[in-house]
């Protein structure tokens, strides 16, 4: 039987993780954290995904089906894309999002998340041990939402 698949997709400025404003988000890259992510992980195949671009990030999010489940973090994307939220909306897959920072402790634009009604759940001030908890849940609950 085929190892389960999780799709972790990040999205705008995610890349400078490790750079960009370390007392919020960390001095970790998240190629870094990966690496550590994934022994604990041995049964599932994990797939990291990262663009700065909307559309890019709409297309990966269609090809999610071929996946068990997605993990997203689509930092400011959640506050502004409809256009993500209806994605994730006609995808049949778990999909959790994830934020590190807690963005209700954050500026008042932060606080209203447009792509979270449509995912499962949000872990959202938990740093990157966010995205292990939103995997543990998934593999927790069968993949199923």
């Amino acid at each position: 039987m085929a190892n389960k698949r999780i799709q972790i997709i990040n999205g705008p400025n995610l890349n400078m993780l490790g750079q960009r404003e370390p007392e919020i988000y960390g001095s970790r890259s998240f190629e870094q954290y990966l690496e550590k992510l994934r022994p604990k992980f041995p049964d599932i195949d994990i797939l990291y995904y990262q663009s700065n671009i909307e559309g890019e990030i709409i297309n990966c999010l269609q090809n999610v089906t071929a996946y068990d489940a997605a993990v997203i973090n689509l930092a400011g994307y959640s506050h502004t894309s409809v256009s993500i939220a209806d994605t994730i909306k006609a995808i049949d897959k778990l999909v959790i999002e994830v934020h590190i920072s807690n963005v209700h402790a954050r500026e008042e634009f932060r606080h209203k998340l447009l792509t979270a009604s449509a995912c499962k759940g949000v872990i959202t001030g938990l740093g990157l041990d966010g995205y292990e908890l939103a995997m543990r849940y998934c593999i927790q609950n069968n993949f199923a939402g």
